[in-house]
């Protein structure tokens, strides 16, 4: 099996195009363990690990750009991030270890498209925008259009995902971000929930976004439970009253980490601790 790293863009897309089937890769923490383990079969692999133009971080004024090929790490460290993202950070921060953050990338974790990606809830109440570039062109979608199913994507043959951009919340919001695994650490997501709520003067919800991970084939968003939260007051008895909602709209699965019925049960606990993480009255 070859293994091909381009430069320059030039060399990406005359590879790709000399090469139809190859896998394209950046960090490799996901697709390298398939390759060992024999459930995948590529007959070579495009690395993009030296296409600085894929990484990086930049500040556009009101939205910020991340490089598809950038780091958990990097994301990590970033005070532009910090500042303005904090829930992707608080995502990133229980993705894997220290290790394997070093070598995955942001890219990497969307295009893998797990149910259980832990970014992917907190870059969808971030309202994200991907670029994904042929040779032919750019286009752009939205994060929630780009997922399409457990490791099915919206990509197209000879296009890559070369970098995600976020527009900065206006105001002070709650960046709310956990998640529930079999241990404390380095452990796979049975459920997962991303929040960003701002409150008007009073305490009552203004705006609200959640996504719920690992509990759907995709990430999971209710418009329905969002508009009925909107103007009450931040409080569990307030959350508990949508939990039919939330009930409706889950379509969790059993599997070896969890069965459906604890699934639902904890994803709706986890709208709880959103209220008791932020001190409001219960």
């Amino acid at each position: 099996m070859n293994v091909l790293l381009p430069s320059t863009i030039e060399d990406l897309w005359r590879i790709l195009g000399d090469n139809p089937d190859t896998v394209v890769y950046a960090g490799g923490t996901d697709l390298l363990v398939k390759v060992r383990a024999g459930t995948i079969r590529p007959t070579s692999l495009v690395c993009l690990e030296r296409l600085d133009d894929f990484r990086g971080i930049r500040d556009e004024g009101n939205a910020i750009s991340i490089g598809a090929c950038t780091t958990h790490t990097e994301i990590l460290a970033n005070p532009t991030i910090t500042a303005f993202l904090p829930i992707l950070q608080k995502a990133v921060h229980v993705l894997g270890s220290p290790p394997i953050r070093n070598m995955a990338t942001l890219g990497g974790n969307i295009c893998t498209a797990s149910p259980a990606g832990d970014t992917l809830p907190a870059l969808s109440v971030l309202g994200t925008e991907l670029e994904l570039r042929s040779q032919s062109g750019v286009r752009r979608m939205p994060i929630d259009q780009f997922v399409i199913g457990p490791g099915k994507t919206a990509l197209r043959e000879g296009e890559v995902l070369t970098s995600v951009r976020v527009r900065k919340p206006e105001g002070e919001y709650i960046h709310h971000f956990e998640k529930v695994g079999q241990r404390q650490a380095m452990s796979i997501s049975i459920a997962s929930l991303a929040a960003l709520v701002k409150l008007d003067r009073t305490d009552r919800i203004e705006n609200i976004s959640l996504a719920w991970g690992s509990v759907g084939p995709t990430v999971i968003r209710s418009r329905e439970v969002e508009t009925a939260l909107t103007g009450t007051k931040l409080s569990v008895e307030v959350l508990k009253q949508v939990f039919p909602l939330i009930d409706r709209v889950l379509s969790p699965i059993s599997d070896v980490r969890a069965s459906s019925t604890y699934r639902r049960r904890v994803s709706a606990n986890l709208l709880l601790r959103l209220a008791v993480r932020e001190g409001c009255r219960v």
